[in-house]
């Protein structure tokens, strides 16, 4: 008895933490004591954001606090992720990347455009409910890469050297 009553003890909690409205996808993240599962669903969101402000025009007319939905392309060095966090950089989508076929092996750094770069690019934190950063790797967790075009939406921070970051409680990985 003591065996049934710990299994149905353990389908229920599973069941109450998935929860029964759909499929959840969950991204193990890993910790130094093992490792702990991460929903993406509250970041993702199914239907394009309308609005979306270009980086080079939100990095001009934001300030910090402000709400802003973004959009951009992964990218502006040649690691734009940052490892064991949820956050990544975003060039503007009117800055071209560079083509492989003009000597450039990772396009994703605009080695060709740098010096357009600046002004046009902003890091995006995904954040959960509380503020905070979270601790997983953004590739995994929403199923995206270099040069994915993505739109975001979020709080503006800025900082003493006009930097603009997004605090992102949601993503859009445009197909």
């Amino acid at each position: 008895m003591r065996f049934c009553f710990s299994t149905m003890l353990m389908v229920g909690l599973a069941f109450t933490l998935l929860g029964c409205s759909g499929e959840q996808t969950l991204v193990s993240s890993p910790e130094p004591e093992g490792s702990i599962a991460i929903d993406a669903n509250p970041y993702l969101v199914t239907a394009e954001p309308e609005g979306a402000t270009r980086v080079g025009v939100a990095r001009q007319s934001l300030a910090d606090g402000d709400s802003a939905t973004l959009i951009g392309i992964i990218g502006g060095s040649t690691k734009p992720f940052v490892e064991g966090l949820a956050a990544f950089t975003i060039v503007d989508e009117k800055i071209p990347y560079c083509a492989a076929d003009e000597g450039c092996p990772t396009p994703w750094d605009y080695c060709c455009t740098q010096d357009q770069v600046k002004d046009n690019i902003a890091t995006i934190k995904i954040v959960d409910a509380s503020g905070n950063a979270v601790a997983a790797d953004a590739r995994q967790l929403l199923g995206i890469s270099e040069l994915s075009q993505v739109i975001v939406s979020g709080t503006a921070q800025r900082d003493e050297q006009g930097n603009l970051t997004l605090a992102a409680n949601t993503i859009y990985v445009k197909p």
